[in-house]
Order: structure tokens, then sequence, then C-alpha cells
């Protein structure tokens, strides 16, 4: 018979697990519910619904076992009426989803008296994370012998007859013994008190885990000193296989939980599974103050549980107070509240959080504190943040695409028309206007091919490049886009080194340093792009890691702007690390500066001072020799001219073709027209013994130009052809490789490039 103080601590008990099931079944993680001895089901928490995926229902209709397979449902009959006739049992189980999972759980469950009614009370805790633990720990055992050896924790090995085959030092001080004395010797007997209830207890459970090498068991029972004194310890037991798989013993561990009883145990079971949560768990009364704080949250805000609490959780992570005071007033007016949210961590780094509120009431359903899950997804922000940018930029890159092809086929006609008219007249104020004309739409071309490039990226191979080309070229786009209030000083001397690169990225590079320096003078100011040649002797070598001595030719972009400090300047060239907002910059800027200055071998020095400016000095390797010396000779210096030569010239824009014909003529070629490819495809099969080349458009309605082509290569498979387009390509030949197609010609093209490629296709044998 159970004595009177039993029975109070068993109606101790009771009550507490009637205040925790009022409190915080709805939010406690993991799996808890309530049934009576018929096995219905009367109070389960949301966790239960998610994790089986059954609406709450479902849940009321079905059967406790429902929720597992039939190969276990004898066992877990037989654990159920433990419950109902002993008071409590415990198993481990794969519990069933709705969706045809298995989810392996660990189940404690207790019998209790709701309202006169006797009942069992179930946790179910998810143990998928903690058995690959297990494992990970039986499997390095021997390798960590030294450690297991000063752990503070109990330690016990035993063999299949129950005997100690070890104990480790923390274990043989806790009982107080020497290893001489327990090893061999039983479990029970020494450690385990030698009575009736506790030896017929514990037997099944020792006989239950060397039925299943597999699976972890735990329990909590009653143990004892070597002086008698009676200790409650929590062990978690696994079995150990030899080489043939066998089970060789029981490794248990064990957690001396005296201080807690049993009447405590259930609550800190659960504390400690909170804590093994990566989410940031609080617990907090209405006022705010922070009554429980995880490991997850120590993890996602750097502040140690014992410096959290009693603290303010409005003023220790929240960024906007008035936020914090609205969304408390919807939680105690609603009962919970979810959303993103911004907040502060220790260093006062910001961070995005997903955030899940619930309103925790007393046993008469007073309002008590609030149970806050906050997800940490700073990082998943800044990811989507990039794709979308990805996706928009893609997006400008294929407009671009549409709007430069657009753009070329209108500046071809007038860049071809210019020559022509200029034949045409001896007035030399219409000829000097004409030649306006003619600078303004090979700027206007220059500028799309630009755009384009940085658009879409557009690459070639790394060629020799004469360096104060690309900063007159970046002189044309600041001058086109940046603010007036910019003013721009360009420093370039006479005589400069070519170097060797890819001028997309180069011009990227440039960019990219002057949309800094721009956006560091938001109220404009001065600008200063330079060049200058330098030859780096070891001494000037040996002050930056990158550089080897050598000829050198150096970019120079300083601003008069705001400036930086020291600690933001050691961060500038790390990716995703920008001081603009979110929709201002995406840290990728400088990161990418600095991978392509190295990949052509060079390297960049930085001084910055606040509310002075910065200074960006690139050093690019110079060649040894250089092509600048060679005089560029004049396109329109000598025009290749034809012999009677018939040509087909087939484009959708009425004025290229006009334009394009009348050059054609005037050069000493016959000339058929088609305004697309099938009016071509009429034309060459009428004079195919006629024409000598087909000069053709790529994108044109009702047959484009490779359709067109495909039909008359097999034909004629010596057909010479030059396409066109005004979509630039990355290496143009080799995408059109396999059509037969050798000469590409881009628009808008002059007379003189037109003619002279004609005339090499005429040539060709």
């Amino acid at each position: 018979m159970p004595t009177n103080e039993a029975r109070k601590n068993a109606e101790a008990l009771l009550q507490r697990e009637r205040l925790f099931s009022d409190t915080l079944i709805a939010s406690v993680p993991g799996v808890l519910y309530l049934y009576d001895q018929e096995r219905r089901f009367l109070r389960w928490n949301r966790s239960f619904e998610i994790v089986s995926g059954y609406s709450a229902e479902e849940v009321a209709r079905m059967h406790p076992l429902d929720f597992f397979a039939e190969g276990q449902k004898s066992l877990l009959t037989e654990k159920i009426n433990e419950v109902f006739s002993e008071g409590e049992s415990s198993v481990e189980a794969e519990f069933l989803t709705k969706d045809g999972r298995s989810i392996p759980y660990f189940f404690t469950g207790r019998k209790a008296t709701m309202d006169g009614v006797t009942c069992l009370v179930g946790l179910g805790i998810d143990v998928t994370e903690r058995k690959q633990a297990g494992m990970a720990l039986l499997e390095s055992e021997r390798k960590y012998r030294e450690l297991v050896e000063h752990a503070n924790s109990i330690i016990l090995r035993w063999a299949r007859d129950g005997r100690v085959t070890f104990l480790n030092e923390y274990g043989l001080k806790f009982f107080d013994y020497s290893a001489e004395e327990i090893i061999g010797r039983p479990v029970i007997g020494t450690i385990v008190p030698e009575i009736e209830s506790t030896s017929r207890d514990l037997r099944p459970l020792m006989e239950e885990i060397l039925k299943n090498p597999a699976a972890f068991e735990q329990n909590t029972n009653e143990n004892m000193r070597r002086n008698g004194e009676r200790v409650w310890i929590a062990w978690t037991n696994k079995t150990v296989l030899d080489e043939n798989g066998q089970i060789k013993e029981v490794l248990s561990i064990g957690t001396d939980i005296t201080e807690r009883r049993r009447d405590e145990a259930q609550i800190a079971e659960q504390a400690a599974f909170l804590d093994k949560a990566r989410d940031a768990i609080v617990a907090r009364s209405l006022e705010g103050k922070i009554l429980f704080w995880n490991q997850g949250a120590e993890i996602v805000y750097g502040w140690k549980s014992e410096e959290a609490l009693a603290r303010n959780i409005g003023e220790l992570v929240y960024t906007d107070p008035c936020a914090y005071a609205e969304i408390n007033q919807k939680v105690l007016a609603k009962g919970e509240w979810s959303g993103e949210l911004r907040h502060f961590t220790r260093n006062r780094r910001e961070i995005v959080v997903e955030s899940r509120l619930t309103l925790i009431r007393d046993k008469a359903g007073n309002p008590k504190s609030v149970l806050e899950i906050n997800t940490d997804i700073t990082e998943k922000k800044i990811i989507e943040t990039q794709f979308l940018r990805a996706q928009r930029m893609e997006s400008i890159g294929t407009l671009a695409g549409g709007i430069a092809h657009d753009l070329n086929n209108i500046l071809t006609p007038i860049l071809m028309s210019i020559d022509a008219l200029k034949t045409k007249t001896f007035d030399p104020h219409a000829i000097k206007m004409l030649e306006a004309i003619g600078v303004s739409a090979k700027r206007g071309a220059d500028i799309v091919r630009q755009v384009l490039s940085f658009a879409k990226g557009i690459q070639g191979e790394r060629i020799e490049i004469q360096p104060k080309h690309l900063l007159q070229d970046i002189e044309l786009i600041i001058k086109d886009i940046f603010p007036k209030d910019i003013r721009l000083h360009l420093s370039i001397p006479e005589e400069t080194w070519t170097i060797q690169g890819d001028p997309t990225q180069m011009h990227q590079v440039l960019l990219n340093l002057c949309l800094n320096a721009r956006d560091a003078m938001p109220d404009g100011g001065d600008l200063h792009l330079g060049l200058e040649n330098c030859l780096l002797d070891e001494q000037h070598a040996a002050m930056n890691l990158q550089a080897k001595p050598g000829r050198y030719v150096k970019f120079s972009v300083i601003d008069h702007g705001t400036g930086m400090p020291p600690e933001i300047l050691d961060k500038i060239f790390e990716p995703f690390f920008t001081t603009k907002d979110i929709d201002k910059g995406t840290g990728l800027g400088l990161s990418t500066v600095s991978a392509i200055v190295k990949s052509h071998g060079g390297f960049i020095h930085v001084y910055s001072e606040q509310g002075t400016g910065t200074t960006f000095h690139v050093y690019l390797p110079a060649m040894e020799t250089s092509g600048e010396t060679r005089r560029e000779q004049s396109e329109e210096a000598c025009l290749s001219r034809g012999n009677g030569e018939t040509i087909l010239l087939v484009d959708d824009e009425a004025p290229i073709l006009e334009v394009t014909s009348q050059i054609l003529q005037a050069a000493g070629y016959r000339v058929f027209t088609a305004s697309d490819g099938a009016e071509a495809l009429i034309l060459y099969a009428q004079h195919k013994q006629e024409i000598a080349v087909v000069l053709t458009d790529m994108r044109m309605p009702v047959l484009d130009g490779s359709v067109m082509i495909q039909t008359l290569m097999p034909h004629n498979p010596a057909i010479k052809i030059i396409a066109t387009s005004g979509l630039d390509m990355n290496d143009p030949v080799a995408k059109l490789e396999g059509t037969g197609v050798r000469h590409f010609l881009g628009k808008p093209y002059t007379p003189a490039t037109l003619l002279k490629i004609l005339r090499t296709v005429l040539d060709e044998k």
C-alpha cells in the first residue's frame, strides 16, 4: 500500500500535470495527447495534428493505435496497459503520418486523473537526430575513450547477464566504488537496490534492451550509492554489437536528476528537448520579462541564458519598440501572432526572424505568459533577394537585347546614308553636318553595345587594350547617366602602355568604381579619373602581396565624398557586404571588381578617410610590346569595289534594304532585295546561277535567317552567306557553326565595313 507521503506526492504531481496541460499543451514542441481507458482521445496539442497530418476532427475519431504499424501494436498495447496498471511507461516506436511517413519517436506515458476520469497523458519526442548522434557516439567510442573517462555523466557498460564491465571515473566517484570493487558485479544489488518493485521493473527493461539492438531505450529509476543513499538517475541505453552483429554488451549513460525528483521529471525533460531545438524558444511574462531562454536563442541572438533571463525582450532584441508593443496587443487580443520581424543580436547585427507567438493562460483562463518561437531566416532572405535580383537582371538583359536589335536596325541606314550623301554634295557646311551626324550615330551604336554588354555580360577573349580608350568610354557613360552635379575630371597622358584583358570586364571594373564614387557624393562633387604608367621595383612590389615587380598601368578613381572608417574598409571586398539599403546595393560590386582584377594579374590599393573621400588605385600588368605604334588606317580611305557580282540582300527593315542596295550598286554590284526569308528563297531559285553572295539578317518575320539558310544549304553547299544582326552575340561565328555561315556582320555597320567583308567573301576560294 502506498504511504501517505507517496499519495501526497502523487496528488501534487497530478496537480502539476493538470496545470501543465492547461497552460502549455497548445505550445509544447513534440506530440502531446490525453486519452481515457476506452482509448478515446480527450485532448492533444497542435503539434500532434501537424506531425500526423490529420485534422482535429479526424484525430477525435481515431484510436491511438491507428498511428502505428501492425507489427508494433502488440508492444504498444502492453505499454498502454502498463501505464493504466503501473502508473507510467515509455517506449520507442515508429509514428505513422497521414501521408505514409514513418518517424521514430520516444513516447512517455503517465496515468492521471482529469475531472474524475482516469486517462493516459502521453508525450512523444522525435528522436531521429538523437539516434544518429548516439550511433556516432558508439562508432567513435575507442577514439574518445579518454573523453568518456572524464565526462561529467555516468557512463556504464554491462554484459548480457547484467554484470558491470565498465564504469567511468565520474561514475566511480558518484557511486563511491573503485574499479576493482564494481567490475564483474551485478547491476542489480550494487548500484540498483535489490528490492522486489525495482528489480521487477528493471529486469524486463534489460530484457527489452537486449531484444532490440537497433533502438535506444530510456528509463529513469532509483539507484543506490555504496553507502545506501538513494538517488534518481535518467538513463539512455544502447546495445553494443560485436564484429558478427551480435549483442556484446549495453552502453548506459546516466544523469543524476535527484534534485528534480519524480514530480519535476516530465517538465525538466521537456525543457531539455526545447534546448535541442535550433529555433529560439523564449517564454516571457505579459510585461516582456524573459522567463525561459533556450540554447537555440543563445545561438540566434548571442545572449547566454543567464544574461537574458529577467531582462525585457522588447529592449533586448526588438529593433522597433512600437512594433513590439503593437504585436503584444495583438497577441493579448487574439491569443497568437505570426509574421516576419527584424531583431538585433548581441553585437547589434540586424537579422530577420520568422516569429510565432502564443498566449499562455492559467487554469482559470487568464493570460499568464507568452511563448515566442523565432526562426532565423536572414540567410534565406538574402538568397531570395539575390535570386529575384538575378531574375530582374536576366529580364533586363533580354529587354536590352531586343532594344539593341531595334536601335541597331535604325542606326544602320543612317550610317550607310551618310557616306552616300557625302559623295553627292560639295557644300563644306553640309559635309560637316553629315560628319557630325555620323559621329553621333556611331556614339549611339557604341552606347547600345555598352548597355548590352553590361546587361547581358557579353564577353570576348582577352585582347590588347589601349587603357585611354576605356576611360574615354566611361567618360561618355558618366556624362550621359550621372547627375550633372558630379563634375568629371580626366587625366590621361599622351603615351600609355597597353594591357591585355577582356574589354567588357575592364569596363565593368571602372564603371563599378565610378558608381560607388557617385553614391558616396549624394550632394554632388568632383570625380577624378586618372591613368598612369608605373614601374614597380622589388621594394614597391613587396608592399602588396598580389604585386610582382614590373610594368603596370595604374587606373585612379578618386571621389571627395563621405569616405569610409577603417572597420568598414577591411570588409569592402567581401561578397554581400554592403553599407547601402537592401534595395540600393547587393554587396557584390566590389567583390566582382576584386575578382576581375586578380584574374587579370593585377591588384587594388584603397585609401579612405571619413568626410574626406576615397581613392581606388587599380594596377594592371602592362604588355611588353604594343601595337599602338601602328597608325590606324581610315576605313574610308580604301573602299573595296565590285565587278558586277550579284548580291541577294535580305532584311525586313525597308530603310536598310534601300540604303544598302544603293551603296552596293554605287560600288559596282548588282542587287536583288527580299524583305523576308520566304521571298529570298523564291528569288534565289529564280537567279541561282547569278547570285554570288547572300547578305541576310538573322531575325525576320515570316521566315527568319537561320531557317532560310538551312533551306538553301542542301541545294548549294558552296553558297556564300554573310549573316547580319542588330543583336550582339558572344563569338557569333561559333554560334553559326554548322549552318555553313562563316562570316558575321554586326549592325550598325558602315559602307567601308560592308564592302570590305563582301570583297573578302567573294575573293575566297
